[in-house]
């Protein structure tokens, strides 16, 4: 007569204990929604009910530097890779899903497997780490630019860190500061080889982590829910094991693709240029050009006190080159109908179940589903569609949008902003997932020494990349 605990955990589809190297779920309890594929296809279409067109000064945040929402896609990069699902075939549960990454925040993709099973990566010493520099009569492009092959493919721990000239970049100059602190290691305490290369390694991890949770999560998630979490303890990201959630994988975390801009000005006083235009690149190719090196002045707030580029609003629209992908040549193109066709095939809940999940009030739930039932009809309207928008389930990933652009980022206690960072629940969910990764991994500086505090030149994502900045860079 009494109901038998923890019977509910095996009425879902993936049950099993979560694993570091698989995907999980952080809602198991909550059945998956569905919406027809046209549907979710019209939604995310070039010129449909999402398109930001080129966008505006009125589209921009007015607190967020564009330069962290490549941060954001960086950080992706370090703990997420699947690469065995596909649009159209649903796997068996999350479980079943291989994470490539490692779900720390650890650097391999800057690191890969190290320097004794991927010696190419670095220099002779075993500890500093090789760029375009290295190249024996390398030109500015080349010298500045990641070290390539012969085919111009970057030699990096992970490829897609050369998608775009921005994150190339900024790789470029995670590495730069890593051979710096090899340099200073090796003068004050006589460091060399192995020892020279871990010790670098830990002290610049541990000021990366840093950065994440006190720079990128409180710009993105709000002050408010980070100190919540790190006073207070997690509540849904639980266990003793880190895995990445499709939730956040699929869903919560791709909120950046609102905040994208179509344009980009990257040296003090120059022009701005297509985000996969001619100057800066269309991906995964070298250098071309002086103008496409980046000056993290322009990018981040930093001390040099620059009028720093604010990146798009976080809302229900993207940049329009984002819908119409120019790399994709087979296939869907668009990155909004892509994200919501995903959250299809990985069986995701409806984003309404999430919210409430994450004891959010019906009145505050029903407000966003007001606005995704708004795109829903826009797209219906324009693609002529029969079946009418669907009254609940709405997808995860517009539901994190939409919230985002009706309700806000909590910037100080009860103070939200709207269109600034993640509204209640995607901050939740992104917050706990990043922190918890951090605090379930021994190595981390939260997992380890949580007394620890980073330099102060380095306390900032942005102070930390313009450290690097190419000596051919205007100052």
């Amino acid at each position: 007569m009494n109901e038998l605990p923890g019977l509910a955990a095996y009425c879902h589809r993936g049950h099993q204990q979560q694993r570091e190297e698989r995907f999980g779920r952080m809602f198991p309890h909550l059945p998956p929604s569905y919406i027809a594929a046209d549907l979710l296809t019209a939604i995310g279409a070039s010129g449909g009910p999402m398109d930001g067109g080129s966008g505006s000064s009125s589209s921009r945040s007015q607190t967020v530097p564009v330069g962290q929402v490549i941060f954001g896609q960086f950080i992706d990069h370090d703990i997420t890779l699947d690469v065995s699902t596909s649009l159209d075939r649903n796997p068996a549960a999350a479980t079943d899903i291989p994470n490539a990454r490692t779900p720390r925040l650890d650097l391999d993709c800057i690191y890969g497997a190290g320097p004794e099973a991927q010696p190419y990566l670095f220099a002779a010493d075993g500890a500093h780490m090789l760029t375009g520099a290295d190249v024996a009569g390398a030109s500015t492009e080349v010298a500045n630019d990641l070290l390539r092959s012969a085919n111009g493919r970057a030699m990096i721990g992970d490829p897609r860190n050369d998608e775009n000239r921005i994150i190339s970049q900024m790789q470029l100059a995670m590495i730069k500061f890593h051979n710096t602190v090899c340099d200073d290691l090796a003068a004050s305490d006589g460091l060399a080889g192995a020892h020279l290369y871990e010790e670098a390694k830990r002290r610049v991890t541990w000021h990366y982590q840093w950065c994440v949770v006190f720079d990128f999560l409180v710009a993105m998630c709000g002050r408010p829910v980070v100190d919540d979490i790190l006073c207070h303890g997690r509540k849904l990201y639980c266990g003793e094991t880190p895995y990445i959630p499709v939730e956040f994988s699929v869903a919560a975390y791709r909120f950046g693709h609102s905040m994208v801009p179509m344009k980009l000005q990257v040296q003090k006083g120059g022009n701005s240029y297509e985000f996969f235009g001619t100057t800066l690149g269309r991906g995964f190719s070298p250098v071309g050009s002086a103008d496409a090196l980046v000056d993290w002045h322009e990018l981040f707030d930093t001390p040099a006190g620059r009028n720093v580029q604010r990146a798009e609003k976080l809302d229900t629209k993207m940049a329009g080159d984002l819908l119409k992908l120019p790399f994709i040549t087979s296939g869907e193109n668009s990155l909004a109908s892509r994200n919501l066709l995903r959250g299809n095939v990985f069986l995701l809940p409806a984003g309404e179940a999430v919210a409430a999940a994450c004891e959010r009030s019906d009145s505050e739930i029903a407000l966003v589903l007001d606005k995704v039932e708004e795109i829903a009809e826009a797209a219906i309207n324009q693609a002529g569609l029969e079946h009418p928008a669907p009254g609940s389930g709405a997808p995860l990933w517009l539901y994190v949008l939409a919230e985002a652009e009706v309700i806000g980022r909590e910037t100080s206690a009860g103070t939200f902003d709207k269109g600034e960072g993640l509204g209640p629940t995607g901050a939740r969910i992104v917050a706990e997932v990043l922190i918890g990764l951090l605090e379930l991994d021994e190595h981390s500086f939260l997992g380890s020494n949580r007394n620890w505090v980073p330099k102060a030149d380095y306390n900032r994502i942005g102070k930390l990349l313009a450290s690097t900045n190419a000596s051919v860079l205007p100052t």
